[in-house]
């Protein structure tokens, strides 16, 4: 174990992650089936954002949205991914101090704006649905850019003030963390120092951004539900319902798996559990976007349709 000295004790310099199994028969398996989700997310989450920026009739603020949702699962993914694929297959599952920070510091802006930006997209089909003759004027691009940017900058600002209290930890009894990645929980439960000011942090910013963001959602679907029930065509309930069924979906798989996960004291942190709504949070979850909004848009997949032609006839 690599420590180096800080006042009267040793200092963690890099971390062990312990992975998902010590099992050495499941390694090869585990791999296969991580590098085939991985590569199901590039190409995926890729491929949603090149038709989206290719195809003038996805010019809208919902696809917009939905281009960037798409960029944040491909980072996600990307932060985890690589590192677990390399430890998998390595004798010594090793992570410096700094990676462990980086990533750790990325995955929370990251889950902190695609949290935000479920939230701004359950907006956005509120005002499609519920003013329609509104909607050009209220999501014009200057204020999709802006929701954009101030959803990255409350998701940069958050993850600087929760680092700044993780630098203040000690890791001195062991550098091994009960996880494939570094995350908030597992984390806190390794340091020696007290971390009930993280625990603290940890749930307030989960309570403001992801629990903020879920309500927002909901009352956001309450006014949607009750507008397309009133809506005397059955054709057209069941257009308005497709159109905003695929994002519900996903908006409550990633809230529910991120409650789970962060808002339960240090204390009961379960290594099997926990490991297993991980993966799914930050790999599953990614891979499943664009083939829930793909497979259950009519648009998307037209688009899709014109794009694979227009190869087909230039080829």
């Amino acid at each position: 174990m690599a420590y180096m000295e800080k006042g009267n004790h040793s200092e963690a310099t890099e971390f062990i992650l312990s992975g998902l199994t010590d099992h050495p028969e499941l390694q090869v398996p585990l791999f296969v089936v991580f590098l085939l989700i991985y590569g199901i997310t590039l190409v995926g989450n890729g491929g949603i954002i090149l038709l989206i920026m290719s195809d003038p009739q996805l010019q809208t603020p919902m696809y917009f949205f939905l281009s960037i949702l798409s960029f944040c699962d491909l980072c996600l993914s990307s932060i985890i991914s690589p590192k677990l694929l390399l430890n998998i297959l390595a004798e010594r599952k090793s992570i410096s101090y700094t990676a462990c920070t980086v990533q750790m510091y990325l995955s929370i802006v990251f889950g902190d704006v695609e949290s935000l930006l479920l939230a701004v997209m359950a907006y956005d089909r509120y005002v499609a649905i519920c003013n329609p003759l509104l909607y050009t004027v209220t999501m014009s691009r200057q204020l999709c850019k802006q929701l954009v940017a101030g959803v990255f900058a409350v998701g940069t600002v958050d993850s600087v003030i929760y680092m700044s209290f993780i630098f203040r930890l000690s890791f001195c009894s062991s550098n091994i963390i009960n996880h494939f990645f570094c995350d908030i929980p597992p984390l806190l439960a390794l340091s020696c120092s007290d971390t009930r000011i993280n625990e603290i942090l940890m749930l307030v910013f989960t309570y403001l951004f992801t629990v903020g963001s879920f309500v927002t959602v909901l009352l956001s679907y309450v006014y949607i539900i009750s507008t397309i029930l009133r809506i005397l065509s059955t054709e057209g309930q069941r257009k308005a319902f497709s159109t905003c069924s695929f994002h519900l979906m996903v908006a409550v798989l990633f809230y529910c798996t991120q409650f789970f996960i962060y808002l339960r004291p240090t204390s009961s942190y379960s290594m099997d559990t926990d490991k297993v709504a991980s993966v799914f949070y930050m790999l599953v979850i990614p891979m499943l976007n664009p083939l829930i909004y793909s497979l259950r848009n009519r648009e998307v997949k037209d688009a899709l349709r014109r794009s694979m032609n227009k190869l087909l006839t230039n080829s």
